[in-house]
């Protein structure tokens, strides 16, 4: 059995993992949560961001931290104008036309990557890449407790706009009864469209706390939007306190994972977690039963 001096330092690298995923998560719930499609192509415009990021570090010198806020807002006005001029035109009222319209995105996006960057993977060098800090007997990667409070923060801004603000009020109006929101003036096209900006603005913020200590390829986006369906479904759809506590609880539990079943397995406890969870409470950790 594994001693203290190795389960701690691997509980900590998952919490830092997890949140991550838990902001890539919280993305896909919102635009679930309000526009009650799952969005194929969320795995894409993760790569798409991180190679954003990983080109104002190469050709400009900007530290991915400090593109955070330009990284999001390119990201959001990216998703406001995939939304209203592609994803809702093509979708003629139709869920399943929305589906198969971002399978399609996901496909174009990830082909014109392949085209433009080839299947080389890339990573960028900062000072604080390979640094450490000392977290009582682990020694965690500096990049890996940025991303860990980064993504926190930018989670409770998120919560903070849906539950506080007046954008916020129409969201949750719009997800709750769209044509009631219509009726008492909410322009739902607008709240579709914002709701998609803002699920993509958390997919730049992600990958600005990524880069430092991850890698980026066209197919990057893959692994993390598996992961994220997961969560989002884990924690019960469309709930963002459950994508937050379902994102931290996968990272854990893929850290652990890989020290019992190792590294290039550590998944597979992700996935019987989720067959767990789906066997005995099928609506998901902080879902409601329909």
């Amino acid at each position: 059995m594994f001693d203290f001096a190795i389960l701690f330092p691997a509980f900590l690298n998952g919490l830092t993992t997890g949140a991550v995923y838990a902001l890539v998560a919280l993305g896909l719930t919102l635009i679930y949560g309000v526009l009650h499609i799952i969005n194929f192509a969320h795995g894409a415009a993760l790569m798409m961001a991180l190679y954003g990021v990983y080109f104002l570090k190469q050709a400009l010198g900007i530290d991915p931290y400090l593109a955070l806020v330009p990284m999001a807002a390119v990201m959001f006005l990216a998703g406001y104008a995939i939304q209203r001029g592609i994803v809702n035109r093509a979708s003629h009222g139709r869920d399943e036309n929305i589906l198969l319209v971002t399978l399609g995105l996901a496909i174009v996006l990830e082909n014109v990557a392949l085209l433009a960057f080839k299947s080389d993977t890339r990573t960028i060098e900062t000072p604080y890449t390979l640094a450490t800090v000392a977290i009582g007997p682990a020694a965690i990667a500096v990049p890996k407790v940025v991303a860990f409070f980064g993504a926190l923060v930018v989670s409770a801004l998120l919560l903070w706009i849906v539950r506080r603000t007046d954008l916020g009020r129409a969201i949750r109006a719009v997800a709750r009864e769209k044509h009631g929101a219509r009726l008492v003036g909410i322009d739902v096209d607008h709240v579709y469209a914002m709701s998609f900006g803002i699920g993509l603005a958390c997919l730049g913020a992600a990958a600005c706390f990524l880069l430092p200590a991850y890698y980026v390829n066209p197919q990057v986006g893959n692994g993390f939007v598996l992961v994220a369906f997961t969560i989002v479904v884990l924690g019960g759809m469309g709930s963002f306190a459950g994508a937050l506590a379902g994102g931290l609880l996968v990272g854990v539990v893929e850290s652990l994972g890989g020290l019992w079943f190792g590294e290039s397995l550590g998944q597979i406890g992700i996935f019987l977690l989720f067959i767990g969870v789906l066997l005995f409470r099928p609506q998901g950790l902080f879902g409601a039963k329909a």
